[in-house]
């Protein structure tokens, strides 16, 4: 059990998308980038290939519809009263981010919760939930909000991340961006343009200290160079492999 509670980094794995070696891989750049004491902690259906020093927990019981238990829905459980023994402030992180300097700054920045204002619509009120902040087992009722009508909450909007910006929106609840300099996407803010990919090496943005990477190109095909998506070649990203591990 680890160190001083209160503070407490967490994740969630289930199904075969991710593998322990993503929590792992995080596990260890958190701890080199995380000065204070904290908790890290892995919600997941499968704890087998975890490190020893991965506290690890049952995913939190979220009553998604069966079809869509490979979206990001289950993430809602993070906001269970109670959330196994967690205590205090608890950071989300996804397991698809590179970790490129200090974070504790995101223990430090003020605001009640605390997310990515999302990259792809920024004129409109919707977190990212691939890094947010939050104090565990004050939002539980945007769980049971959830729970009121699953169905309903997948017509009404696109993902889970949505539903918890618009619940909290109604809510009154103060949603708190973090800098636009700390969390940024790998393809917004790092590939270079579709005609120079093939040519120039994706670069790291002055002030990152985490690289979300969501869809593709995931950490290991950034590295390698190897994905053949929308910009159809892209050159290597050896500097990924320097925090990614």
């Amino acid at each position: 059990m680890s160190e001083t509670p209160g503070t407490n980094v967490i994740c969630m794995k289930w199904g075969t998308a991710y593998t322990a070696r993503d929590v792992n891989v995080l596990h260890r750049m958190v701890a080199r980038h995380l000065a204070r004491p904290h908790r890290f902690v892995c919600f997941t259906d499968d704890p087998a290939g975890l490190d020893p020093g991965i506290e690890h927990f049952p995913l939190p019981d979220v009553h998604v519809p069966p079809r869509l238990m490979n979206e990001a829905w289950l993430k809602l459980g993070t906001y269970s009263a109670p959330l196994a023994d967690l205590t205090g402030t608890a950071l989300f992180l996804d397991l698809d981010i590179v970790i490129v300097d200090s974070i504790d700054c995101f223990f430090e920045h003020p605001g009640e919760f605390c997310i990515i204002h999302n990259w792809t619509h920024p004129d409109r009120i919707v977190g990212n939930s691939s890094v947010y902040r939050f104090r565990v087992g004050e939002l539980s009722w945007v769980l049971d909000r959830y729970h009121e009508d699953p169905e309903r909450a997948k017509e009404t909007y696109r993902n889970e991340q949505a539903f918890l910006s618009h619940s909290l929106q109604d809510a009154g609840v103060d949603m708190t961006y973090w800098p636009a300099e700390w969390c940024v996407s790998f393809k917004k803010h790092c590939m270079p343009s579709r005609l120079l990919a093939p040519f120039v090496t994706p670069g790291k943005p002055p002030g990152a200290r985490i690289i979300a990477f969501h869809g593709h190109p995931k950490p290991d095909e950034a590295i390698r160079g190897e994905w053949k998506g929308r910009w159809k070649k892209m050159r290597p990203t050896p500097w990924i492999a320097e925090h990614w591990r």
